[in-house]
């Protein structure tokens, strides 16, 4: 690219800020559209991507343009240990709302209740990517595309349907959402189709979800302990799905 600078400038405004190199690997991966990557340090990107991301080193060999230091600094808000960053084309609203509403689903979709902290927002993407779940949903005001968000996300927003949405708009689905006074998860199976719904870090589930609620499912916890991080509980409650009949156990 002639001018990465002036083409950065030109497309920040409307683009997804993948920072680092771990988040430029993994939506490459998975098929994002990225007009424009830079690098403080073109050689020792490439060793990386030698070392930990070999798939998709050609591209990358072809898409990195390295600026100067103060340069690279200057385009993105923190820089990150490996000088990389890329900006990607962020999915339309339609096709990721088709994805969330497509059926059957074979894994379950994701349903972040009024979150509010970005980077356990991101986390979670993260590992929903990983266990392959069909999406992740937001209610209320936080933006699951916010730059902090993409970054907890290492990219892999792009690995699954992610959407903002208000609680009558959630896609169909017996929905079970996780509060301590409900069934032990431990005794129950949760299909493929779930719509799993997790409160907010402070106030636990709206009453507008929890009206919507087909379930309760409580996650086993030693008494006094008060809660789970968001992410873990997350995590708890997918790794029960894939060792319960879920795709991913298959």
């Amino acid at each position: 690219m002639s001018d990465p600078v002036r083409a950065w400038h030109r497309l920040a405004g409307g683009s997804v800020l993948l920072d680092g190199f771990h988040a430029v690997k993994h939506a490459l991966r998975f098929g994002a559209e990225v007009p424009v990557a830079v690098t403080a340090d073109r050689h020792a990107a490439l060793a990386l991507a030698d070392e930990l991301a070999p798939d998709v080193r050609e591209t990358l060999d072809a898409l990195l343009n390295e600026v100067p230091r103060e340069t690279y600094a200057s385009l993105v808000p923190r820089p990150h240990p490996t000088a990389v960053a890329a900006l990607a084309v962020r999915p339309s609203r339609e096709v990721n709302l088709r994805a969330l509403a497509h059926s059957p689903r074979s894994a379950p979709v994701v349903v972040l209740d009024q979150p509010r902290n970005l980077g356990n927002a991101g986390a979670v993407i993260r590992l929903a990517a990983g266990f392959g779940a069909t999406g992740v949903v937001t209610t209320g005001t936080l933006d699951p595309w916010h730059p902090t968000v993409v970054r907890g996300g290492a990219g892999l927003h792009f690995a699954t349907a992610v959407e903002r949405l208000d609680v009558d708009e959630l896609p169909r689905g017996p929905l079970f959402a996780l509060d301590p006074e409900g069934e032990d998860i431990r005794g129950v199976k949760l299909p493929d189709d779930a719509v799993l719904a997790f409160g907010s870090e402070r106030s636990g589930l709206s009453a507008e979800l929890r009206a919507r609620t087909d379930h309760l499912v409580a996650l086993p916890m030693r008494p006094q302990v008060s809660s789970y991080n968001l992410a873990t509980s997350v995590a708890m409650t997918l790794y029960h799905w894939s060792t319960t009949g879920g795709a991913s156990a298959s």
